[in-house]
C-alpha cells in the first residue's frame, strides 16, 4: 500500500505542479517567478524563482516528519512521493531543459525532446499572461508528435 501511495502521490504532483505553475507562479507569486522568464537573468546561477524549491519542499518535509513521529507510514509515502517529484523536477527542468548543470545536453529520445520543445514554447512568453505548457512530464500530444516525425 505504501508503494501505491508513493506512486499515486508522484503522479498527482504533475497536476499540482501544473496548477501551481499556471495559477500561483503566473498569478499571485509572479514577482518570484518572473525572473525565470527573463533572458538576461540566465547568466546568474540562482534566480528568485528558486525560492519555490523551499515552498514545495515544505509539505514533503511535513509529511515525512509527521509520519515518522507518529509511525503513520502512508504519510511518509506521501512525503517521499512529493520529494521524488521534486528531484525529478530538478533533473528534468533545471539540468535537462535549462542546462544549469551541463551534464545532459543532448538526447535523441522523442519524449525528452518533446518535453524540451514544450518548455521552450512556455518561455516564448516573457509575461505573466499568454503562457502555454505549464506541466513538466505530461506534454501536449502535438509536441510529442512533432518530435516523433523528426
Amino acid at each position: 500500500m505504501n508503494i501505491i501511495t508513493f506512486v499515486a502521490t508522484f503522479c498527482v504532483m504533475e497536476y499540482v505542479a501544473w496548477f501551481t505553475h499556471k495559477y500561483i507562479m503566473h498569478g499571485l507569486f509572479w514577482s518570484l517567478h518572473q525572473d525565470h522568464h527573463k533572458r538576461e537573468n540566465k547568466a546568474h546561477i540562482f534566480e528568485r524563482n528558486d525560492s519555490f524549491f523551499l515552498i514545495f519542499a515544505t509539505p514533503s518535509i511535513f509529511f515525512i516528519v509527521l509520519g515518522s513521529h507518529f509511525s503513520i507510514f502512508y504519510l511518509i509515502s506521501i512525503g517521499c512521493g512529493i520529494a521524488a517529484y521534486g528531484l525529478c523536477y530538478f533533473l528534468v527542468h533545471d539540468i535537462f531543459i535549462h542546462q544549469r548543470i551541463k551534464i545532459f545536453t543532448r538526447s535523441n529520445n522523442v519524449y525528452l525532446r518533446a518535453i524540451r520543445k514544450a518548455h521552450k514554447i512556455h518561455h516564448k512568453s516573457q509575461t505573466k499572461e499568454d503562457g502555454q505548457c505549464f506541466g513538466m512530464l505530461l506534454v501536449p500530444y502535438k509536441y510529442f508528435k512533432a518530435e516523433w516525425v523528426k
